[in-house]
């Protein structure tokens, strides 16, 4: 089964590719702000800490200010989420979005959610993987539910936030596979990667990014990738499709801002993304983390996180894991 997240693809990526363009004037403009904060929900180490970490350098020449990040974690996201709604909508703050806001927002009753915050861009689609400690047991996911089946508590399930994407692909692998192992969720990537090296949960889910020091020095081994195709850089690793396990997911990555942002933020944000991500060094960075580019501007993105939340809310309720 493939998870819906309203990927754009063939002409739609075009068409969000040409509306990324440079303007003259967002080239000419100067940013308004001398320092930017980028906040994430992640812990340090975490996916989103990763991206926004890398890319801060590339962004501070691209648009000529000085970016910053801050790790307000906690809520599964709904304490970044609501530092952002009661935050001027001024281009002087944003947020890392990934599905968790969205996830987050849907399955809980919060004060500030998802939908006080406005795209801005998107940036990155990042493949999810599926990883063990290098001395586990399990060479493929066959062999881990064969395990799984025979004795459920002894395989335990790692994942991030509760309201996580993988969290919600986790529980969808269980049903496909019939396993009823228990899930821990973690506050971050980086406290999953510590639960999986010190031997607290079994396997877990993540991305090349986050994990690319521990695959690197051989602490952890890829398992499968959740993906039509093997990922380039990882040839050896097959997908859970060949597995038999019908399910492939990626995660956006982009940017989201107080709602009510100036559309001159917006086209500045455009140019900005556009220009990052043609910088040479960034792109051997976001290659070699097996990132795919996939810019949004302001409007494309906010149909996208729209029809996201759309299609998540039908299939968490299609699954009794939100009610109607």
């Amino acid at each position: 089964m493939r998870l819906s997240l309203g990927q754009i693809t063939g002409r739609g990526l075009m068409a969000a590719t040409l509306a990324f363009g440079l303007s003259t004037a967002a080239q000419a403009q100067e940013y308004p702000h001398d320092t930017v904060t980028l906040v994430t929900h992640s812990s340090a180490g975490g996916g989103t800490d990763v991206f926004l970490r890398e890319m801060v350098g590339f962004l501070g020449k691209a648009m000529g200010t000085t970016f910053v990040v801050e790790n307000v974690t906690g809520g599964s996201g709904s304490n970044a989420m609501a530092k952002l709604a009661q935050s001027p909508a001024d281009g002087s703050i944003f947020y890392g979005t990934t599905p968790t806001y969205i996830n987050t927002s849907l399955l809980s009753e919060l004060e500030y959610d998802f939908t006080d915050l406005e795209g801005v861009a998107n940036v990155f689609m990042d493949p999810q993987i599926v990883f063990v400690k290098s001395d586990s047991p399990f060479q493929n996911l066959t062999e881990l539910v064969e395990a799984a089946k025979a004795d459920p508590a002894a395989v335990l399930f790692g994942v991030t936030t509760p309201g996580s994407l993988d969290r919600q692909v986790m529980e969808q692998f269980k049903s496909l596979t019939g396993i009823t192992s228990p899930v821990i969720t973690h506050d971050g990537g980086g406290e999953l990667l510590i639960s999986v090296l010190n031997g607290t949960v079994s396997v877990a889910i993540g991305e090349v990014q986050e994990l690319s020091a521990q695959i690197e020095a051989g602490e952890i081994r890829l398992l499968a990738t959740y993906t039509e195709e093997r990922l380039p850089n990882f040839p050896d690793v097959p997908t859970a499709r060949e597995a038999g396990i019908d399910l492939v997911v990626t995660k956006f990555r982009g940017l989201a801002g107080p709602r009510g942002l100036p559309q001159d933020i917006k086209d500045l944000w455009a140019a900005g993304i556009d220009r990052v991500l043609a910088d040479p060094e960034f792109k051997a960075w976001y290659e070699a983390q097996s990132l795919v580019p996939t810019p949004m501007n302001a409007a494309d993105y906010e149909v996208f996180l729209n029809k996201f939340a759309e299609d998540q809310k039908a299939f968490l309720i299609q699954y009794g894991i939100m009610s109607q």
